[in-house]
């Protein structure tokens, strides 16, 4: 699943450090834990990790915001992140 997301999302198929791969990685796996978490209400060792990787995404979006904000709009609409 991530090597799909990479190769969408990066500037190549082996590019997985590029800010707009990161976030597309970070959602991926943020939409997964929101799914376990939906059927196990009581795990919260998940619902911290989920908790960091959202504040991590944020900050990368805060940075990609500031530095190229074509790039950002561009990747928020594909991503559904924000409304």
């Amino acid at each position: 699943m991530s090597e799909k997301v990479i190769a969408k999302y990066g500037k190549n198929k082996n590019d997985s450090g590029s800010t707009s791969a990161q976030i597309a990685l970070f959602t991926d796996r943020i939409n997964e834990l929101n799914e376990h978490l939906k059927n196990n209400k009581k795990d919260n060792s998940s619902r911290r990790g989920l908790m960091t990787m959202v504040s991590k995404r944020r900050k990368l979006l805060k940075y990609l915001q500031r530095n190229d904000i074509q790039l950002y709009t561009d990747l928020i609409k594909k991503l559904k992140i924000r409304k």
